[in-house]
């Protein structure tokens, strides 16, 4: 009797379907959404310090103009979809020398005074145009 119950439970039961993705438009010729929302949660593409994509221009004066001119990046790309630095629930750091993490670290620190996000971080061999730190989030706006 269990067996027969449960069985047309299973049957009968219906699962809603997951949200469908929303990728924003691509900037440029690049071949990746700078966000793509999945229900209520955002997930933002590396951004590096770049202040001009056409040129591809970093900032300039240095990890700590590379680390916020990144940081204001990513808050604009969050701003662009009703979300701002308070809704970042993780974020993955990679940098090109790990000797300027302290300096990287306290730019990046200001950036959030009501709470910190979960953050795993990683030295790389080379980052995309020379950058000296790449910074991706994602964030729960509902």
């Amino acid at each position: 009797m269990l067996s027969a119950v449960l069985t047309a439970s299973c049957a009968t039961s219906t699962t809603a379907a997951p949200p469908a993705a929303v990728y924003a438009p691509s900037e440029g010729e690049l071949p990746f959404s700078p966000v793509v929302r999945t229900g209520p949660m955002l997930y933002l593409s590396g951004q590096i310090g770049t202040t001009s994509m056409t040129p591809p221009t970093l900032a300039a004066g240095g990890i700590e103009a590379e680390a916020r001119q990144t940081m204001d990046n990513i808050k604009g790309v969050l701003a662009k979809n009703g979300a701002s630095m308070d809704d970042i629930v993780k974020c993955t750091v990679m940098m090109a020398d790990m000797r300027e993490w302290a300096a990287m670290n306290a730019v990046y620190a200001s950036y959030f005074p009501k709470h910190k996000p979960a953050r795993s971080s990683f030295g790389t061999s080379g980052l995309a145009l020379g950058a000296r730190v790449e910074i991706e989030c994602s964030a729960y706006r509902p």
